[in-house]
Order: structure tokens, then sequence, then C-alpha cells
């Protein structure tokens, strides 16, 4: 292999895979990169069992070929040189890489390419139908929905989105059991096929981090491929493929836990709501993160925030709202308040409730075609 690459598209292609490179794995080659020549351009891979990314990048090829190489030593080095070419060569024998780039030179002992496990590429034609999703709004929706996931993986099933395409509608959904964020958009086309799959948080996040890094064109979408075998599921863009392992369990019936109906009703502004909560999060934090929510009708009615920490002290945030309905009070955790107010981009919210031990449940005001609903279970305070 005998290959020449700009120094920033190398380093942008690195920062892509990276974060796909296994950190703790029984096979040595899991901790490298794969560099290969392919169609005239130099694709780099990583994987880490649970997500695998492909990324081209534009290259002179000068003799094809592949390698692996170690992952964080390689990054390293790159980042490090100058922003000029860089000429790359492969002695096969040794498997070394040597490293050229201005006054800078290095020789990189890697693992042969045929030990590196094959990652799936949109290349290689699957005969899978393929839905096509906006990468803005697919990031959005992630963002608005992942957080929601369960970090213990002691329950594997809600450590993943349950993520639906059906007809011209896609639902994402994630739960760990203390509160729930169903988020659904409409597509500009229709999916070929009505599927549910459950698809790790972690992979999701780290797509909308690709997303976010891509430069993409108004027309580019990300192409979504699942498995006939519904094992593993491929997000496609120019450039990227992201290829995840696919959680194979049943997802609870989350609208049963979403309530139909209501007994008090707040509409209040997103930023004044999410401000008081942060201010109130300074003294919930030590208390089990227990904010006091006071709901009086009026006019205008209120909503009265208050958290109290023994050691610290305590405090009381003030903020008017639209109320109907009953008065209330009630416990919640106020990170979980703060992480849903964070995401809702609608300059008002709605906040309902059925009583104070029952979940309370924030919808955006005026969301058209999109939908999200967002649960919090309440908590006992002390």
């Amino acid at each position: 292999m005998r290959v020449s690459v700009l120094q920033e598209n190398m380093a942008k292609g690195l920062s892509i895979v990276g974060r796909a490179v296994a950190t703790r794995s029984t096979l040595p080659v899991l901790s490298n990169i794969l560099i290969e020549t392919d169609n005239s351009q130099l694709k780099l891979s990583a994987m880490n069992m649970e997500i695998g990314i492909n990324c081209w990048i534009g290259a002179m090829i000068e003799e094809e070929g592949q390698t692996t190489v170690p992952a964080r030593l390689l990054s390293d080095f790159i980042n490090s040189l100058p922003t000029d070419r860089i000429d790359m060569e492969l002695q096969v024998r040794t498997q070394t890489l040597h490293l050229h780039c201005t006054r800078f030179e290095a020789n990189i002992k890697g693992i042969d390419a045929s030990e590196f496990p094959i990652i799936p590429t949109h290349r290689r034609d699957t005969g899978m139908p393929t839905a096509e999703v906006p990468p803005a709004k697919l990031r959005r929706m992630i963002e608005q929905v992942a957080f929601a996931a369960a970090t213990d993986e002691s329950r594997p099933t809600l450590t993943g989105v349950y993520t639906r395409f059906d007809g011209d509608r896609l639902t994402l959904v994630a739960t760990d059991g203390f509160r729930l964020a169903v988020r659904s958009t409409l597509l500009e086309e229709p999916a070929p096929m009505s599927v549910g799959v459950i698809i790790p948080a972690r992979a999701l996040t780290e797509l909308s981090r690709i997303i976010g890094a891509v430069e993409l064109g108004e027309e580019d979408g990300i192409d979504v491929n699942v498995t006939e075998a519904r094992n593993q599921v491929m997000f496609h863009m120019p450039g990227v493929d992201l290829v995840s392992q696919l959680i194979e369990a049943n997802f609870p019936d989350y609208n049963k836990i979403v309530p139909n109906s209501y007994n008090t009703r707040a509409v209040v502004n997103t930023a004044e709501f999410l401000k008081a909560m942060k201010v109130t999060y300074l003294f919930a934090r030590d208390s089990a993160n227990i904010v006091r929510l006071n709901i009086t009708p009026g006019d205008p009615g209120k909503i009265v925030l208050t958290a109290t920490s023994a050691e610290l002290g305590d405090n009381e945030a003030v903020i008017e709202a639209v109320i109907e309905g009953d008065a209330m009070e009630a416990a919640f955790n106020a990170k979980f308040m703060i992480d849903v107010l964070s995401v809702i981009d609608t300059p008002d919210v709605i906040f309902e409730a059925v009583s104070a031990t029952r979940p309370g449940v924030f919808r955006p005001v005026g969301t058209g075609e999109d939908e999200y609903t967002h649960v919090i279970m309440p908590m006992s305070p002390k």
C-alpha cells in the first residue's frame, strides 16, 4: 500500500471512527484502526463489537493495500502533524506503516488486516429496504430521547432506544424505569416496511455526534437499513457508515405508561421554567434531587419550586403559568426535569398531572407534525 492524504482529512476521518475503537477487548486488533484503499479513496474503520464505523476520505492511491495500526498512537501522531500532505507506505512483510509529512517521519507497527472483523458497508448490495431520514431531524430526535435510556447494564433492554418505522411515521422511545421519552415525526417518504427494533442508546448518541461532524448538503439524507435477521442496523450518510448490533428483546408497552388524562395542566415559558429548575437544583442535589412543585391556579397562576438541603439551606423560585384544573403539590427529580426542559425547543411547554402520586407529563406547545411526550415518575418527598 502506498497512498498520500492531506493531514486535515486524515485527522477528521480518525476523529469520526475513533469513538468505535475498543478500549477493553481480548482481541488486540480491535484496539487498531483498519486502513485500506477502496475505489480510489482511503477507508478508515473501527469497531468495538457493539458498533462499527466506516469512513471514506479523499486520497491519492499509488498502490492498493490494507493494514491495521494502533488507534491511539496513530491519532495522536496525525493530530500532531502540520497541515500538509502525509505519504504512507506499508511494508507488508513486517506490517509496518511508514508515515512521512514534511520534517516528520514515523514507523508504526500494525496487525494484518485479515484479523480485523468485517464491518458491513453500504457499497455491498444488501437487498434490504431502506428508509431515509433528514439528518438534522434525526439528530434532534436522538437528542430528545436517548438521554432517558438506562445506563445500568443489568437491564439491557432499557439501555436501548425502541425505533419504529411504520408507514410515513418514525418513532423513538427510551425509558430507564423512572422517566419515558417518546418522539415521533412524519417522513417525507414512507418506509418500505414496518419494523420495530431496539438500538443501543450509545450507538444513536454516536450517530448524532457524527451527523454534527460531517458536512452534509441540503439534499443529503440518512439511509437506515435493518438486516433481514433483525440483529444489525446500518446508518449511511455521504462518506460514513455506522453499523450497530441490535438488542434482541421485547420493549415495554410504553403506551400504557403515558397518562391519557389530567386534573392539573400548566402552560409555562420553557426558558423561565428551566432557569428556575436549575437554581432550585443547587439545593436539591444534596437531598436526592428532590424539588417540590406547588401549582396554584389563578390570574395569573403560578408554580412555586422549592428545595431543601439539611446542611446547606433552602430556596424558593416562583414562575407565572396559565393553569387549568386543580391545585397540586408534587415532588420530582430536579435533574430529570432539567434534562427534558433542556431539549424542548418551543417557547412554551405544557406540564400535566393527574395527582401527586401519578406521573407528570411534559409536551411542547405547537409542534405540528412532530410529537414529543416526556413522562417523569414522582418522588416521595422526605
